[in-house]
């Protein structure tokens, strides 16, 4: 009962929007530009708190108005701020992609930053010791491998098992139009992968929190204190151009929207670009043709050890693809076509499978299946998560 109290507040609105520009082209569908986020409901958030001693769990997208961090602006209004959060990438979102990030103070405001990622994952009894309010405000994008809702699960339950309040600042994710992509079998549940929800899952990071308590996949079936502070005047169809990289491989609309494609040349030995100006715009390898797009990796803030450093890869350049790409298995298919087996290299396989979340679709792109016959065989399970999905919804 208390957790349809909390979806039912969460989903009310308190006060006038906080305008936020968007940025989209004439041939777009026009959206509102009315959207408030989660964090600029900055009144019924204070009112949440209500002089409890609060953790904050964020990055650097955590911001109000695309300026001012949370942490800033809740110290401005004399929040008891006792310890911050950081996931993969840390707290200001500068760490290569599976870099250990150290615990540290923040250098502006002195407070104690823990580090949820590594071997340490989940918070401690110890690292939430006098907290009793947490605030989780991270963009996400909308895909099952990025692992800033592993880090808001391993949350969830560090909270559910001390008793204590969690809010989520709702964010709209840019990739919320569509569900699509195999469903993830549990026996490869990993940090890339904790739920049974496909690749593309169509959900806000809060909506996704609701889902989490309310299937009880937390740790012994627990259900967190949740409450989810919506956005307002969003839908899940609308545009929205992250005005802050969510984090350092990211950092254009369409990166954003190639990403739940590209990211699984991770599990192979193609380079989708990391240490180039463009991540995730492109893809490539070194004994792919160099005759027509070539890009060489080198060491950068973001990808320290890029694959194919200073090597030369010829390659496919996608940045120009339209900003509306969905989730397509046509890259991955052409490039194993051209090389054969990319992902045989050790440790190669293992990963391409707890990204993709199944081994079946190993199996069928070696033995030449049509992405078309690849798709055919995750539909029912599409239907019944799209039936779960439905239970949490807060927008149309």
């Amino acid at each position: 009962m208390l957790f349809f109290v909390f979806l039912l507040f969460s989903c009310q609105s308190h006060q006038e929007p906080v305008k936020i520009k968007l940025d989209y082209s004439s041939e777009d569908k026009p959206i509102d530009t009315s959207l408030t986020l989660g964090i600029g409901r900055m009144d019924s958030l204070i009112s949440l708190i209500d002089g409890r001693a609060v953790a904050v769990v964020g990055n650097q997208t955590s911001v109000l108005n695309d300026s001012i961090h949370l942490v800033d602006t809740l110290l401005s209004r004399k929040v008891n701020i006792v310890k911050v959060f950081s996931p993969e990438h840390g707290f200001r979102g500068t760490g290569s992609a599976g870099q250990k990030i150290d615990n540290s103070l923040d250098a502006k405001t002195g407070i104690p930053i823990i580090s949820l990622y590594g071997a340490h994952k989940k918070p401690t009894k110890s690292d939430l010791e006098g907290i009793d309010f947490v605030i989780f405000d991270i963009q996400d994008v909308g895909v099952r491998f990025y692992t800033y809702i592993s880090t808001l699960h391993y949350v969830m339950e560090a909270c559910a098992e001390l008793n204590i309040a969690l809010l989520v600042l709702d964010r709209p994710n840019p990739n919320g139009d569509y569900i699509d992509g195999p469903v993830l079998e549990l026996q490869h549940r990993s940090f890339v992968g904790m739920h049974p929800v496909p690749v593309v899952h169509g959900m806000t990071i809060g909506e996704y929190a609701l889902m989490v308590n309310g299937e009880k996949w937390l740790k012994d079936q627990k259900k967190c204190d949740l409450t989810v502070l919506t956005c307002l005047n969003y839908k899940h169809d609308m545009r929205y151009v992250l005005p802050i990289p969510p984090s350092p491989n990211l950092r254009s609309e369409i990166s954003v929207r190639l990403y739940p494609s590209l990211c699984f040349f991770e599990g192979t030995t193609v380079s989708v670009g990391r240490g180039t100006d463009q991540p995730f715009e492109l893809y490539g390898h070194p004994k792919l043709d160099p005759t027509d797009f070539n890009f060489t990796p080198k060491s950068q803030m973001g990808a320290i050890y890029p694959k194919h450093q200073n090597i030369t890869c010829g390659g496919v350049y996608l940045g120009e693809e339209p900003n509306n790409s969905k989730f397509t298995l046509a890259h991955l298919i052409a490039a194993i076509n051209e090389l054969g087996d990319p992902m045989s290299v050790i440790n190669r396989k293992k990963f391409f499978i707890l990204l993709s979340g199944t081994e079946n679709l190993y199996r069928q792109i070696l033995a030449g299946h049509s992405e078309d016959e690849i798709r055919k065989t995750w539909q029912s399970d599409l239907e019944i998560f799209k039936q779960i999905r439905a239970k949490y919804l807060c927008y149309d």
